[in-house]
């Protein structure tokens, strides 16, 4: 049925500007308006896919992670999010070093909060 037809994911915020500035400042991607009401963001990732962001007047953060970005060195990508200022999360139940990074089971993951408290990842891209 939808073999052929391009699909998005999206996720709700409490702040549209303060997630434009957090994806557009903070993770350095491209955050474009979308033409229609209500406010709309698109969050247009390195592979040329766009995420959808819009406000949610009763907005309760996600409690799973909500977007994963693949990166090649995990280490120096928490460095990175750590020196602007954004903390990496820390889970019970999960074998986390010092910086926040979970080696265990899997590829390298470390999480991270957006400014409406959604939960992001960056994580080990396979090789």
């Amino acid at each position: 049925m939808f073999a052929n037809t391009p699909a998005i994911s999206s996720f709700a915020v409490n702040d549209l500007e303060s997630a434009r500035e957090f994806y557009g400042k903070t993770l350095g991607l491209t955050v474009e308006d979308l033409p229609y009401g209500g406010g709309l963001l698109s969050i247009r990732t390195a592979d040329g896919h766009s995420v959808m962001v819009y406000p949610k007047p009763d907005f309760t953060p996600a409690t799973y992670t909500v977007l994963h970005f693949q990166v090649d060195d995990v280490d120096a990508a928490v460095d990175q999010l750590t020196s602007a200022g954004v903390p990496m999360d820390q889970y019970d139940g999960f074998d986390q070093d010092e910086k926040g990074i979970d080696r265990s089971a899997g590829p390298a993951i470390a999480w991270f909060r957006d400014p409406a408290g959604n939960i992001l990842a960056v994580t080990q891209r396979p090789t």
